[in-house]
């Protein structure tokens, strides 16, 4: 059968519309919009023009499946919804708009999700899987198929960079701030995630944005998804050289982020920073990316089962 997976992230909303046969899935289509979510949260509220934004989105998402026919649909709805204190107003009134059922997952699960996503896709190293999302981070420490714990982090490259960032690209003390921002979180649930990791799986939006940046800067093939700790820190230092003191970068430096991630031009620099100082705690070395993630996981664990 064809379905169509609907992703409302902070940053993005996501449709991708899978053939599934049994436990074999087939990518055949996707489409996003860079919605920003998070931007639209006032005193932790989700105000009406994100909700606006959101259905627009949906109801595009809509119109282009109903071209192919396609009737099987499914939503899930990740941070940028659940971490607001009207989380179920929300969602109520985007069904009602919609006329989709959106599944509001828990940080958690949508740990599990990615676990599982990434799992089904890729031989994957004893070690930790890191999505690092606009709104949230979700974090899974795992030997083998067995996961043995999992947290999310209310950290993300959109809301750092709403948060901390004052222009394009991060100053200095703007870094520091997020690197304390993440280390205070990791001191709330230490208990949960310790120990050396040294391999680290990363799945999602920042972490593909992440490794085309990386291929380009280090002139690697384009299907490259092993990047090493240490020369990622080289590439954020030679894109952040060039800035001046009031955090914008040089003409060189923007072009190139404009030219490989355009979308992301504000929020790659925030999530590398929460990606370093995540791989600085666990004392990580090496980081590969899985091409499956949360939406994979949705299929296999909730419509392939």
């Amino acid at each position: 059968m064809v379905y169509g997976i609907i992703d409302i992230g902070s940053n993005t909303i996501r449709l991708a519309i899978y053939d599934i046969k049994g436990k074999q899935i087939e990518m055949l289509l996707k489409k996003k919009f860079m919605t920003g979510l998070a931007g639209y949260i006032k005193d932790d509220v989700m105000i009406e023009e994100g909700i606006v934004a959101a259905c627009e989105a949906i109801h595009d998402f809509k119109r282009l499946l109903k071209n192919f026919n396609i009737d099987n649909i499914a939503a899930f709805a990740t941070a940028a919804l659940r971490n607001v204190k009207n989380s179920k107003e929300a969602v109520a009134e985007i069904e009602r708009i919609t006329g989709i059922t959106v599944d509001l997952i828990s940080g958690e699960e949508e740990a599990f999700l990615d676990f599982v996503g990434a799992t089904q896709a890729t031989v994957i190293q004893d070690g930790i899987l890191i999505d690092i999302g606009g709104g949230s981070t979700e974090l899974v420490i795992y030997q083998g198929d067995e996961i043995k714990s999992m947290v999310s982090l209310p950290i993300g490259s959109l809301n750092m960079y709403k948060n901390y960032v004052q222009n394009i690209f991060p100053i200095e003390e703007d870094e520091s701030n997020i690197r304390q921002a993440v280390l205070d979180e990791l001191e709330q649930i230490k208990a949960q995630v310790y120990g050396r990791q040294e391999y680290i799986c990363g799945v999602g939006g920042t972490m593909r944005a992440t490794v085309k940046l990386y291929n380009e800067i280090f002139d690697l093939e384009v299907d490259n998804v092993e990047l090493s700790i240490d020369k990622l820190k080289e590439m954020v230092e030679s894109l952040t050289f060039g800035r001046n003191e009031v955090g914008m970068p040089t003409n060189d430096n923007l072009d190139l982020i404009l030219k490989i991630v355009p979308e992301r031009i504000r929020t790659i620099m925030p999530g590398v920073i929460i990606l370093i100082t995540l791989a600085d705690f666990f004392e990580s070395d090496h980081l590969y990316i899985s091409s499956s993630g949360v939406r994979e996981g949705y299929i296999y664990a909730k419509i392939a089962k």
